[in-house]
């Protein structure tokens, strides 16, 4: 009797052993990470290094220099690399993922900033603050293939969800740049508020709205026309705009009123206010806008908000000086499994797994790390 009982004591802790590691791998292993597959975080730090962060082991695994003044880098949407740019190196790199070492040196012109893929990935987007130039790069022989003067100082490139046209960011001169994606031909010059930063459209590339961290006031221009249609004002300076995944709403974040207003996109009337934190700098959005993360850098904590309700969810506790934020990259029509969260007091990347909204670990990326991207290979 006592083998028989000893017997079923060992059979169900084996059991709820198993049970248990299966729950651990389906928690940290997205179900369609196939044997071979990878899916890793890239974030780039204050020495011009990038970081490698392995998502499944959720350990940092390599450290690559890029260039001194990293700008913004983006994962490429169909080849196993990640692009960024250099400001103070004038190019643009590109980090072979599998291999982890920078394949490219892409000389591109002083001070670029910002990078964008065309729908199809065959093309990168990058201006050239010094020159006043927006530049196209193929992206498979990695030439430069085409040159376009732009605005005074461009600052940031975005490419329409359409694919028709790139909207350029021209910070000197005041301007929003309309121009042809295929030839990089200016077809308007659209006067904007002072010191624009950012720009984004809506999914139909009907309309944009562009964004001065000096300013409060918002530009609103309808992008086919080449008019400039207002001027929203906001009740303080932003420092993120977050477009609702329909288009809908674009929500703008700011740390001096301490929360974000709602701007109705069809309507372009101020919508609801939503008091979030002591100092909210960045927010994401889920796909299917049930939910966004917002990071207040002076309380370093995310805040989730349910979008539909308007409440606000239980702060997450994270690092200092929370900033940047991504997804990673969940199967087609599923939500993500996790927020990275990086942490540019701290020098490290908060994890937080949103099905439960809660902090999975920390993992320690260098100083003042600034932007993340994503990449399943």
């Amino acid at each position: 009797m006592p083998r028989a009982k000893n017997f079923r004591v060992y059979f169900i802790l084996t059991i709820l052993v198993v049970f248990g590691i299966v729950l651990l791998l389906r928690e940290h292993r997205p179900s369609f990470l196939r044997p071979g597959l990878h899916l890793n975080a890239y974030v780039s730090t204050e020495d011009g290094s990038i970081t490698v962060v392995d998502l499944i082991g959720l350990r940092a695994i390599g450290k690559i220099y890029a260039g001194p003044a990293l700008g913004e880098i983006l994962e490429h949407p169909k080849r196993s690399e990640v692009w960024g740019v250099s400001s103070a190196g004038s190019y643009v790199w590109v980090l072979d993922t599998r291999s982890n070492q920078i394949a490219a040196h892409i000389a591109v012109g002083g001070l670029p900033y910002s990078i964008e893929f065309s729908a199809k990935g065959d093309r990168a987007y990058t201006t050239s603050s010094a020159a006043d130039q927006l530049i196209a790069i193929d992206c498979a022989t990695r030439a430069i293939i085409g040159r376009a003067k732009t605005g005074a100082q461009p600052v940031q490139v975005r490419i329409t969800p359409d694919n028709k046209f790139l909207l350029v960011v021209n910070s000197r001169a005041a301007t929003l740049g309309i121009h042809d994606a295929a030839t990089l031909q200016t077809r308007a010059e659209i006067p904007v508020i002072p010191n624009p930063e950012e720009v984004l459209s809506v999914p139909d590339g009907s309309i944009a709205f562009v964004m001065s961290r000096s300013e409060n006031r918002l530009s609103v221009v309808d992008v086919r026309r080449g008019v400039l249609l207002t001027n929203l004002a906001l009740a303080g300076k932003p420092t993120r705009m977050v477009l609702k995944p329909d288009g809908g709403e674009v929500y703008v974040i700011s740390p001096e009123t301490h929360g974000l207003q709602a701007v109705n996109t069809w309507t372009h009337e101020m919508g609801v206010y939503m008091m979030l934190g002591s100092a909210p700098a960045d927010g994401l959005i889920v796909s299917d806008a049930s939910e966004m993360y917002v990071a207040d850098r002076a309380a370093g904590r995310v805040m989730p908000l349910d979008v539909v309700n308007r409440r606000v969810g239980r702060p997450i506790n994270v690092g200092s000086l929370p900033g940047a934020m991504r997804f990673d990259l969940a199967e087609p029509g599923a939500l993500p499994a996790m927020l990275l969260v990086v942490n540019e007091g701290s020098g490290d990347l908060a994890v937080i797994r949103t099905r439960t909204d809660s902090l999975l670990t920390m993992i320690p990326v260098g100083s003042h790390p600034q932007r993340v991207a994503v990449k399943l290979f």
